[in-house]
């Protein structure tokens, strides 16, 4: 694990493994998320295959720092991986992100399109007004059991559930290193985050684009799938049946196989 500090002072903690063309992975949002727990099946696959993997707990979350008083917008994260990525020295990238990770990808390609190499999304955020998410079976548990106030293993297993289509994936090792970072975020990291829906911006979206969505996710709409499609000119996506919100953890080897081809050959 290393860390680097922002200009905001903000310090961010990462994995860097692997050496290579850079993955950067951006884990979703959620009670006690990190990027570790989030990747932690995927990423060494893509260390083997020579690629080098920057694996960042973004602002709020695992182990990088998280203020009180910032607003966590979309902007606040895309400015945040944006200064990562300077102090790196990473000039182009391939951005792979799951849910809010998926969002902060969007609009980091969108702010800046010279970064971006190739777009991995799975389920991504940000192409849905915000009521709409709210509406979503998993975001009210999440904010329901979050509002009640510390979460442990249990707790957290009540939310997790209803990440995946067979709970029966979850282990105790993933719920205990979530519910150790949980009582650890501000009170305003899920009040304050804002993201836009981009719908009307995917067509300026040229670089390739790979997607993931599982036809059971309970966080965010699948219907987002044919957004992507309809205004993404070098979007493909892959919809999943008998999986919820996390492709990566519930269709492991698919992912990395498909993921891996995709970054070979497009």
């Amino acid at each position: 694990m290393k860390s680097t500090q922002l200009d905001a002072p903000l310090r961010l903690h990462y994995l860097d493994e692997g050496e290579g063309p850079v993955v950067v992975w951006l884990h979703g949002s959620g009670p006690g998320a990190s990027g570790h727990s989030n990747f932690k099946g995927n990423y060494p696959v893509f260390v083997e295959a020579g690629f080098r993997n920057i694996v960042l707990d973004l602002p709020g979350f695992g182990r990088s720092d998280k203020p009180a008083d910032a607003q966590y917008h979309l902007d606040f994260f895309v400015e945040t991986l944006n200064g990562l990525l300077e102090a790196l020295d990473i000039s182009r990238c391939t951005l792979l992100g799951n849910s809010l990770g998926g969002a902060i990808a969007l609009g980091q390609t969108l702010a800046h399109p010279q970064r971006t190499e190739r777009l991995i999304l799975m389920a991504p955020g940000g192409v849905e007004a915000r009521e709409t998410y709210f509406q979503m079976e998993g975001i009210q548990r999440m904010v329901e059991v979050f509002g009640r106030g510390p979460m442990g293993i249990e707790e957290m297993r009540e939310v997790m559930t209803l990440q995946l289509f067979d709970s029966s994936q979850l282990d105790d090792e993933l719920l205990a290193e979530r519910a150790a970072v949980a009582p650890t975020q501000p009170a305003n990291l899920f009040s304050t985050m804002m993201v836009p829906d981009m719908t009307e911006r995917l067509g300026e979206l040229d670089c390739p684009m790979l997607g993931f969505w599982g036809i059971n996710d309970r966080f965010n709409p699948v219907g987002g799938t044919h957004k992507f499609l309809e205004h993404a000119p070098q979007a493909r996506f892959l919809l999943l049946n008998r999986c919820g919100h996390w492709v990566q953890v519930e269709h492991t080897d698919l992912f990395n196989r498909t993921c891996l081809d995709f970054l070979r050959h497009d």
